[in-house]
């Protein structure tokens, strides 16, 4: 008995000068935290998505209340509403936030692109990725299997009855969680234009332009008509893949005109009006080169 009773004394003494330590470290090395991250944390989504580049809401609000300017911070998802709340806790004024929108720079549906294997394994990008082309002979193209839908938090995503991830602008909120979540990097952020008008390479493939039309019939094969033909020097060509530079790009499409594999893609813009000179199939091609997603 008399052990039972020494131990539970010991014991408690540990525990009691354990607690006595905590307590003088706590208030030894206590620090302030300025209260106006709490309540910047509230007026957050909470998302905790990292679409601002930091870890996390209380991340990027303690970075609110220590920077000079909000210019360069920007909450994707809570948008400029949520800027005003910020810029009026911290004092400062809101900085200009370019509206963006997720894309996805690959037009392989089954009728471009197709199937020359099949796959029974699981149903995830990432593991796909790592046995080479996948399951067609682009070894750049969408892998199908929707990690990037899985990784959006919004619902902006959903996978098309053509094998390929759709996003919906309205939902999107450029987080970037998609852009993490695909291993071939083929979904990039890019400005969402006016009215949503966006111009921009839907390909991926950096191989020559024989080998990639064969695998895709919609590839860019770096012809560089694009090019020549961008009177705003926008484009590049690298790596036989074409780019446009959305800060440069004035959306006058005059490269999805001249585009001989239709991989560049006008979003959102009125349906041209087509000469009836033209031959019926070049009017079927600018039409459907006009996607609504």
């Amino acid at each position: 008995m008399n052990t039972i009773l020494l131990s539970i004394l010991v014991l408690g003494g540990i525990g009691i000068i354990g607690a006595a330590v905590l307590f003088i470290v706590s208030r030894r090395f206590y620090v302030a935290e300025d209260p106006r991250i709490e309540q910047i944390e509230q007026v957050l989504p909470g998302a905790n998505c990292g679409g601002c580049g930091r870890s996390g809401c209380h991340d990027f609000a303690t970075a609110c209340t220590q920077a000079s300017t909000l210019d360069g911070l920007n909450c994707p998802v809570g948008g400029a509403p949520v800027m005003a709340k910020i810029a009026d806790i911290v004092g400062l004024a809101a900085g200009d936030a370019t509206p963006m929108v997720a894309v996805l720079k690959c037009n392989g549906k089954c009728e471009f692109r197709p199937r020359t294997s099949a796959y029974t394994g699981p149903a995830s990008c990432a593991v796909l990725a790592t046995l080479g082309t996948g399951t067609t002979d682009c070894s750049y193209g969408c892998l199908g299997c929707g990690d990037c839908v899985d990784a959006c938090n919004f619902g902006a995503i959903v996978m098309g009855p053509d094998g390929l991830p759709v996003v919906d602008q309205d939902k999107c909120t450029a987080c970037g969680a998609c852009v993490k979540a695909c291993p071939r990097r083929l979904i990039e952020l890019r400005k969402k234009g006016p009215r949503g008008m966006r111009v921009y390479v839907a390909c991926s493939n950096k191989d020559k332009g024989a080998v990639a039309r064969k695998a895709c019939q919609v590839a860019c094969i770096g012809c560089s008509k694009c090019l020549k033909e961008c009177p705003h020097q926008a484009i590049t060509v690298e790596s036989n893949l074409s780019y446009i530079d959305f800060n440069k790009c004035k959306l006058c499409r005059k490269c999805v005109d001249v585009c001989p594999t239709h991989a560049i893609h006008a979003v959102n813009f009125p349906v041209k009006k087509v000469n009836p000179e033209k031959p019926a199939a070049e009017a079927t091609a600018v039409a459907s080169n006009t996607p609504q997603a």
